[in-house]
């Protein structure tokens, strides 16, 4: 299986990180794959959409530009070639450094500079609604041809902003080799780490990455999530509301005291001086038979000679373990000159399995289509790890989620490195501290 990492950072968070619309009219003419301009009248949408559906759209430039990266452009030039053969419009990749896209992005599309589609990571979308330069996609009757959390990782206040092509989260890594069965809880996964220690069998009952000053909130989420801690609870229309912070409840705290027990001077199932190198390291050494981690470290695993199988997420309570999950996808430009022609190629030729198949065969994550997940799935690895982010919840996207990582990633390491007196209570401290950045 060949499966890389891609979202903005590779860190052990995990994280990156007026609205431009089409009207009633353009979304009419883009239906009909064909269209007049961006400003186009009623009138003009309704003629052009009895156009036949081969003819590009009127008025369109005879180029659009898509900014990717190194590793996706491969896999977006037949597509590319296939949209310039039936639209007659050439679709320019431009390969830029992908940690870049995102600011590069909000700089130039104002200018008129800016590329007409980018492609990235779902978690973007705040920053990029916020600044005015990502405009509202079109998907229509396509939405339900994708996994419904990749959909809903794309929208933001009630609107569509990507087509989603690949999903991405963690999962439990285990060696089969040293522990032969699955586990349902973490009470039980650290028993049976426990018992391949004293068999002599692993060096470590449990291995996840902590970074040496945030800890790990990505990794670790899944954990609070089953003893009922979220990091934002959703409004009415089903998206994160930031005014809703769901870190000071009752499973926050204790969510609190299990990092404590877990940590340095409790049962050490977790390791401050374990970084995510030295766990991979480990792991792909043999010298445990589990590792919280992701698709991205799959490969490397897998060269390493273990026997891998990736089961699903334990709980640590009574609540399902839900991990973060990422969504890439293509998001088109509100500053667009070519907005219908853009909205053509990303919804009605992105969309097509032949291209989700591609970015899948080069990138290695599970596709978002689900016809093209299906076949996919046929690798148990990727069968294991797009099923376990059907049942995650979106990376929010909110803007107000940056207030978040150092203190909550700050509080978990001190946890775990233990001496906290009462960790219920320092926990409330790190809430209380979030909420004021939120509101300042």
């Amino acid at each position: 299986m060949k499966v890389r990492s891609e979202t903005l950072n590779k860190s052990v968070t995990r994280r990156a990180f007026a609205i431009g619309s089409l009207g009633t009219a353009a979304a009419a003419a883009l239906a009909a794959c064909s269209g007049g301009t961006s400003t186009a009248s009623s009138s003009s949408a309704s003629t052009s959409a009895a156009a036949s559906s081969s003819s590009a759209p009127t008025g369109a430039a005879a180029t659009l530009t898509l900014w990717t990266d190194a590793e996706r452009s491969p896999a977006l030039k037949d597509i590319a070639a296939k949209f310039k053969a039936d639209k007659g419009i050439e679709v320019k990749l431009v390969v830029k450094d992908f940690a870049s896209v995102r600011d590069d992005f909000i700089t130039q599309a104002p200018t008129g500079k800016g590329p007409d589609i980018i492609v990235g990571p779902h978690d973007w979308l705040g920053k990029l609604v916020q600044n005015g330069v990502v405009a509202p996609v079109q998907l229509g009757d396509k939405a339900s041809l994708f996994n419904p959390v990749s959909v809903k990782a794309f929208t933001y206040e009630g609107q569509v902003y990507g087509l989603p092509y690949a999903v991405e989260n963690i999962g439990l890594l285990r060696n089969k080799k040293i522990i032969p069965e699955a586990a349902t809880t973490f009470e039980e996964v650290v028993a049976a780490g426990k018992k391949a220690v004293a068999a002599g069998d692993a060096k470590y009952p449990f291995l996840v990455g902590l970074d040496p000053k945030q800890a790990d909130p990505y990794h670790l989420y899944p954990l609070q999530t089953s003893l009922g801690s979220v990091v934002f609870e959703t409004g009415a229309d089903g998206g994160y509301d930031a005014t809703k912070l769901g870190l000071d409840t009752e499973g926050g705290a204790a969510f609190a005291k299990k990092l404590a027990e877990w940590g340095d001077k409790g049962t050490k199932v977790f390791n401050s001086n374990i970084t995510a190198n030295i766990a991979k390291e480990k792991f792909n050494k043999g010298e445990s038979g589990y590792f919280l981690s992701g698709p991205w470290n799959v490969p490397d695993a897998v060269k390493g000679g273990v026997d891998l199988v990736v089961d699903p997420l334990p709980t640590a309570g009574d609540k399902p373990a839900q991990p973060f999950v990422g969504v890439n996808g293509f998001m088109i430009s509100a500053k667009s000159k070519n907005a219908l022609a853009a909205n053509e190629f990303v919804v009605n030729y992105l969309s097509l399995a032949e291209a989700q198949d591609s970015l899948f065969e080069q990138g290695g994550r599970p596709p978002a289509l689900i016809e093209s997940f299906d076949k996919a799935a046929a690798d148990p690895i990727v069968k294991a790890f797009g099923e376990i982010g059907t049942n995650g919840l979106p990376m929010p996207a909110i803007p107000q989620m940056d207030a978040v990582w150092a203190d909550w990633g700050a509080t978990e390491l001190k946890l775990i490195k233990g001496g906290v007196a009462d960790p219920a209570a320092e926990w409330k401290k790190m809430a209380a501290n979030i909420a004021a950045k939120i509101k300042s």
